[in-house]
């Protein structure tokens, strides 16, 4: 692992200086290093790392840091694959942790199994906030996951705890299989969590991919054009999906000259971010392309990823727009997708 560090509060702006690696004195392989503070002011490193020389399994460790980028104890072993859920793929891997505080508790939130499999799942260690972290007794493994595949989502895993852009929302952010047996063909995913009465996250289930919701509080609002609402040529057409965000979608975008034409209107002049919902089902699993333009200007092609027919993914990009009307033009790429609808908001 190594580390780079930006000194301005905005990581968007200033410039990363290359701090070098980040190891203890074993020196072994290590993946997904997670810093943390504690309150009382010490600085932590956890992370995921073989025990040896061969990758038998991977295991959690944690050590203090002097700073953020300088090991200054020890390794200490927290969790390693134990039970059913975790052992099921060769290696055996417990990796990505992610550390929360609420109320007097450290939640440390791990994925587990193969990141490669539907058994994919997140699993949880604790330890009391006033506990000698660097004690293996002062951590406790939960015997079972607390977030796993369920509502047509495939292996959950490998996530980010963050809030809402006002604070007011506790979110979780995770990557899936795109489709069951997707191996690492996968997309990011992101719902709402609330909290145990033992102060421990209640991630519940995956959010089903067709359910909408809410966006988190305080972003910007989106502005969404249905597919059904544009205008085609050229065999287009639009066709009922009980799965598509208003029950139509525009499919059979079939041919080269094959058009689907959304009008947008903009409140101001600047850069916006467009999400295009949409679902790729070409033979062979092939990836697809659609060829977009902004007001009739030099097309570009944005790449589909494939999921099947009816198993929707997003595909997104920046893009500089006038105020008032504005055009944006799909056309044919390599192969065959379809078209739900895009979602549009001004770049923050």
């Amino acid at each position: 692992m190594f580390v780079i560090e930006n000194t301005n509060s905005n990581p968007f702006n200033g410039s990363f200086t290359f701090k070098g690696q980040i190891t203890d004195s074993t020196n072994k392989w290590a993946i997904d290093g997670t810093a943390f503070q504690h309150p009382a002011g010490q600085l932590y490193l956890i992370w995921s790392g073989w025990e040896g020389d061969v990758n038998v399994r991977q295991i959690l460790y944690i050590a203090k840091l002097s700073n953020p980028w300088t090991v200054s104890s020890q390794r200490l072993e927290i969790a390693r694959p134990i039970y059913h859920w975790e052992t099921n793929t060769n290696p055996t891997v417990n990796e990505g942790p992610e550390v929360t505080i609420h109320n007097n508790v450290i939640s440390l939130v791990y994925s587990a199994s193969g990141s490669w499999t539907n058994t994919y799942c997140l699993g949880l260690v604790t330890a009391n906030i006033d506990a000698d972290l660097l004690n293996p007794s002062s951590w406790y493994k939960h015997p079972n996951p607390i977030f796993q595949s369920a509502n047509n989502v495939f292996g959950p895993g490998h996530h980010s705890l963050t809030t809402s852009p006002d604070g007011k929302e506790d979110w979780i952010v995770y990557h899936s299989a795109r489709f069951s047996g997707a191996g690492w063909t996968r997309q990011v995913r992101t719902q709402k969590f609330t909290w145990n009465a033992d102060s421990t996250p209640n991630l519940g289930a995956p959010v089903n991919r067709d359910t909408p919701i809410q966006i988190p509080s305080g972003d910007q609002a989106r502005v969404r054009y249905e597919a059904e609402d544009a205008r085609i040529f050229n065999n287009p057409r639009v066709v009922s999906d009980p799965t598509a965000s208003n029950q139509h979608k525009v499919g059979y975008i079939d041919y080269p000259n094959s058009l689907v034409i959304f009008t947008i209107e903009c409140p101001t002049n600047g850069t916006y971010v467009i999400v295009i919902r949409n679902d790729n089902g070409s033979d062979g699993s092939a990836q697809a392309t659609h060829w977009i333009s902004i007001n009739n200007g030099t097309a570009f092609q944005i790449p589909i990823v494939f999921s099947g027919w009816e198993s929707w993914g997003a595909t997104m990009f920046r893009t500089s727009l006038m105020q008032g009307v504005n055009t944006l033009t799909f056309k044919k790429g390599d192969n065959f997708a379809e078209l739900d609808e895009i979602d549009i908001f001004l770049d923050a």
